[in-house]
């Protein structure tokens, strides 16, 4: 059996590596062989270039067939550009090929401007998605890219093109398609729809208990935040819907199912509009707003007691906030309600003993001007931030008790005390001193007001708290 692998070539080279007389034979079947290892050689690499989708064969398919045979790979020719051999002849029939060198003037080399020096080789890390969303830095790819990839693999050229050509009238879907399951998304529409239904109460209850006990509902948490920031954000003039999203939120906070604490940052914002907000609901409609801020301050209160402690600069925010809206004069008084019960909410009686207290001596400016305005509304909003202000003051009372226990310097018996917390007609009314001193310490206005109540808990408290002792 003949062989197209010259036996010569295998004499030549046996020489050449020290093995002189070489029988026709074995140079035969040597021959033989080496035919047969190029083929397979050629075959891998044949395999490369097909899957490469190219028509070429280059010598990189030549040293991936190597390596893939366990062979050791050809050094010296890798290169991208294919080959090109020219053609010498030795004499008759001696045809001798040779790899063709460029030629390169050696003026324009030297005169060539040095190539830039390229950057040294770093690592980095990023994120490939987070909750399921891929963010929009340079190391992803970008939207465009990912349609364009779907669209080429699930249609052919033509329909690709004609759909390329005809961008103008093309609508892009939301994201959430390809990250939200169908009833997941439907979930999410029945919900924010019903919440927002001011003519079905029934529906309205069936949606706020669902959030509050449904499992599940973990994917559509950041969407359940984006749609109460976009509710809050764009519905100020109307109280219902504001208040809906506060009532949104507490029952997403009750859901022992979710984990709340990544979104915390982004739950806080709303809140606080709805609590210290200058102009919330319709101005012709005004007093509502109370509940309200009410409402938005028990959610603070929650959320300061669940997250406090795990989130350690989120009460230091908050209390700076709403301590800024209590002393900016310029606000409303509506404003000045607010932040009064969310410092009390987020400190308790720590906030009011060092936070309110100091200042109610200056609030009372705002005060006054607010009880002796012509504005109905301004000094009706007045009185309540007023009575808010008695309101949390009480919450010293209950730390420092009811019963108002004997001097320490002497002898003194509980009815001289008595004496000095009446006004001598047995009724229960703050005496000149003690008013004199409570003014002196939170105000005319306020003192006036905790005198009303006529509880010696209170003023002791409050005189206690700023280092006035009735001891």
């Amino acid at each position: 059996m003949s062989s197209l692998w010259n036996s010569d070539t295998i004499k030549d080279v046996s020489e050449a590596v020290g093995i002189p007389n070489l029988s026709d034979d074995v140079a035969k079947n040597l021959a033989m062989d080496v035919e047969y290892r190029i083929h397979q050689v050629l075959q891998e690499a044949l395999k490369f270039m097909k899957h490469g989708k190219r028509t070429i064969l280059t010598t990189s398919d030549i040293s991936h067939a190597l390596r893939v045979l366990d062979v050791e790979p050809l050094y010296g020719y890798d290169t991208t550009r294919p080959v090109r051999f020219g053609e010498a002849s030795l004499g008759p029939g001696q045809p001798m090929f040779y790899v063709e060198d460029e030629e390169v003037d050696f003026e324009k080399l030297v005169n060539a401007p040095l190539p830039s020096v390229p950057r040294e080789v770093s690592m980095t890390a990023h994120w490939l998605a987070i909750e399921g969303i891929q963010p929009a830095i340079p190391q992803n790819p970008n939207p465009a890219e990912s349609r364009s990839e779907t669209t080429s693999k699930g249609s052919t050229t033509n329909n690709s093109a004609a759909a390329l050509g005809n961008t103008e009238n093309a609508t892009v879907k939301p994201l959430v398609k390809h990250i939200l399951s169908k009833e997941l998304q439907l979930y999410f529409e029945k919900v924010c729809a019903a919440v927002l239904d001011e003519h079905n109460e029934s529906l309205r209850a069936a949606a706020f208990s669902s959030l509050r006990h449904d499992p599940g509902l973990h994917q559509l948490l950041p969407y359940f935040v984006q749609f109460v920031s976009e509710k809050v954000t764009h519905g100020l003039k109307n109280l219902f819907t504001l208040g809906m999203m506060m009532h949104f939120i507490w029952g997403i906070l009750e859901n022992e199912n979710l984990f709340i604490e990544p979104y915390v940052s982004s739950i806080v914002p709303p809140v606080l509009t709805c609590l210290i907000g200058k102009r919330l609901g319709d101005p012709n409609n005004q007093g509502g707003h109370i509940e309200l801020r009410d409402l938005s301050a028990s959610i603070i209160s929650l959320i300061c007691r669940r997250f406090g402690d795990s989130t350690h600069t989120l009460k230091p925010r908050l209390t700076r906030t709403c301590l800024k809206a209590f002393l900016d004069p310029s606000k409303p008084p509506g404003t000045h309600y607010g932040a009064v019960i969310g410092l009390h909410a987020i400190g308790g009686r720590e906030a009011v003993r060092v936070l309110i207290i100091p200042n109610l001596k200056l609030f009372e400016v705002v005060l006054k001007e607010g009880l002796a305005s012509e504005d109905e509304v301004k000094r009706s909003e007045t009185e309540t931030c007023l009575k808010a202000i008695a309101m949390v003051l009480r919450s010293l009372e209950d730390e420092a008790g009811l019963v108002v226990g004997p001097a320490i310097d002497g002898p003194a018996s509980g009815e001289e005390m008595e004496m000095e917390l009446t006004n001598g007609d047995g009724e229960e009314e703050v005496g000149e001193a003690l008013r004199a001193r409570l003014a002196d310490r939170v105000g005319e206005v306020v003192a006036e007001e905790v005198c009303k109540t006529a509880r010696k808990g209170l003023v002791k408290a409050i005189l206690d708290s700023g280092g006035v002792s009735l001891r």
